[in-house]
């Protein structure tokens, strides 16, 4: 089907955090969009706002007239819906055009230079970094996010001069596989999704496969010292990166104050005293990889300098809700092992001296039963941790798996506890809090609002 001679699109899980941003995509090429979500939420009233027409009953009498044409509607879905889904079987029934979230991005930015960023953690935020780089430069993007940006409040940035698209490059069901890199970075590869690819190795070859769709001309931007063996194709350049070594890395670091500066060098560039606009030290290594992407499509050092300094970051990654000398909240989206490791670290280099609580959401029933050993290694390294149940996703509950088995393996000696999700703010009630950090992929950010609100009562309290 061609994208420009559809009139309607119809989205199966048009809430999503990719789904979202080409249903503003659709939006802004004037088509009708509508499409099915299972649960209200913030994102989707604002595509409703938009113009989008979104329902959340699974119903195929729900679908709006203007998208029952097979001719002239695309339907998008993601893969977290089931097959058995009620308008998904209308519609293929009928003998529309399904296609995956990622096949249409692949099909959308095609003709374009894709600066994608893949890997199993730093993604997001990386490509909301290099996305703003190259925006608030003479450069400009167009790019889809996995993420609301804060500078922007969207997860779409459209330009209609350049030749750039910035995509969050997603290795869930093999979906980075649509697309076509001009140039990539990759951030990380531990196992992940397993449900999908059954061992760490088959996890791996697919990255391995999607370092080969890098186009000639064009480069692959890789972390220094991960497991990946690139299978690039002739004409594709290879640069390694990281904090501290590789082609691209940052030197003289100075942290303090609540400020963090750097300077950062790759071949032929060196970019004094840079301020990271979110001041945490992962985002040393995330701002290395956007700054290198930035640099070799045409940023200037000036401008690379300023955007940097003007990030303002991404909803719930490192996202600040109270900072005060008396108490800290902050909501993370870190669901994997090493992605919890590197959020605490980072927490603990900013507040050596105070007492961080952690309140975890683990993400799928199948990531808890491959990986809760790790889970529990990496919670461990707070000073106390509030488990909820198991949000469960696309999944159905998998016998004996629960946050219990993570509870089970936490460190002799820490302060711990479980509870349902609904009884949070009573836990929180009698705590003394000092820093306090919400993790996960699930919905526990739906708590985020009344968990600051009751901070803040209390803050405002005279203290005794």
């Amino acid at each position: 089907m061609n994208i420009e001679t559809i009139k309607s699109v119809y989205f199966v899980g048009a809430g999503g955090i990719g789904m979202s941003a080409l249903v503003r995509y659709f939006l802004s090429r004037g088509k009708f969009v509508a499409g099915y979500d299972r649960t209200p939420s913030e994102l989707t009233e604002c595509l409703i706002a938009e113009g989008a027409q979104i329902h959340y009953e699974e119903d195929a009498d729900l679908i709006p007239e203007e998208c029952k044409d097979k001719e002239s509607t695309l339907v998008v879905l993601t893969p977290a819906v089931p097959q058995e889904h009620a308008e998904l079987v209308y519609f293929r029934n009928n003998g529309f055009e399904i296609q995956k979230r990622a096949q249409v991005l692949g099909t959308i930015t095609h003709s374009s230079k894709g600066l994608c960023v893949a890997g199993t953690h730093g993604k997001t935020t990386t490509s909301t970094m290099t996305a703003h780089l190259l925006h608030q430069s003479h450069v400009g993007c167009t790019a889809f996010l996995g993420g609301i940006s804060k500078n922007y409040g969207t997860n779409l940035l459209l330009s209609k001069t350049s030749p750039y698209t910035v995509i969050e490059a997603d290795e869930f069901d093999r979906s980075f596989h649509w697309l076509s890199p001009f140039m990539s970075v990759i951030t990380s590869t531990d196992p992940d999704h397993l449900d999908i690819y059954g061992t760490a190795e088959a996890y791996l070859e697919s990255f391995e496969h999607y370092t080969t769709l890098i186009q000639p001309g064009g480069a692959l931007i890789i972390r220094k010292g991960i497991s990946l063996q690139p299978q690039v194709q002739q004409g594709v350049k290879v640069y390694t990166y990281s904090r501290d070594e590789g082609d691209f890395h940052a030197e003289n670091i100075r942290i303090g104050n609540g400020e963090i500066f750097i300077d950062f060098v790759g071949p032929e560039v060196r970019i004094n005293d840079i301020q990271l606009g979110i001041p945490i030290s992962i985002n040393i290594e995330n701002g290395v990889a956007a700054m290198a992407l930035a640099h070799l499509n045409g940023v200037t050092n000036e401008e690379i300098k300023q955007g940097m300094a003007s990030f303002h970051g991404v909803d719930r990654r490192f996202d600040f809700k109270i900072k005060n000398d008396r108490v800290v909240f902050l909501s993370d989206y870190a669901h994997h092992p090493s992605e919890i490791k590197q959020s605490v670290l980072s927490i603990r280099e900013l507040y050596k001296d105070k007492k961080i609580t952690a309140i975890f959401q683990p993400h799928l029933y199948t990531r808890t039963r491959d990986f809760y050993k790790d889970f529990a290694s990496s919670l461990s390294l707070l000073d106390e941790v509030i488990l909820v149940d198991i949000y469960p996703a696309r999944e159905q509950p998998i016998p004996g798996v629960t946050s219990q088995l993570i509870y089970d393996n936490l460190r002799p000696g820490i302060e711990k506890c479980m509870c349902k999700k609904e009884e949070i703010l009573n836990i929180l009630e009698n705590k003394n809090i000092e820093v306090l950090i919400t993790l996960g992929a699930g919905d526990i950010d739906n708590y985020v609002p009344s968990i600051t609100e009751k901070l803040n009562t209390r803050l405002n309290k005279p203290q005794s």
